[in-house]
């Protein structure tokens, strides 16, 4: 089983993400547009830095927890 399956609580707007499977592996972004299908499944929409943006699942991709210099 993958240890790093995304939560469903993880999912924020304006989350960075890395795509970890699928068409998109290894493409990053920002979170957006956050829907779960009629068969249950939670799609996203990945805001590239270049401004291109592409769907993908949730389970594809991997939250990606930047330190804060300011807190610490």
């Amino acid at each position: 089983m993958n240890d790093k399956k995304v939560n469903q609580n993880q999912l924020l707007d304006g989350s960075s993400c890395v795509v970890i499977g699928g068409t998109h592996k290894g493409k990053s972004g920002k979170l957006t547009d956050i829907n779960t299908s009629k068969t249950g499944h939670i799609t996203i929409t990945v805001i590239q830095e270049n401004g291109m943006r592409f769907k993908t699942l949730a389970k594809n991709v991997e939250i990606v927890k930047k330190f804060n210099n300011a807190t610490h």
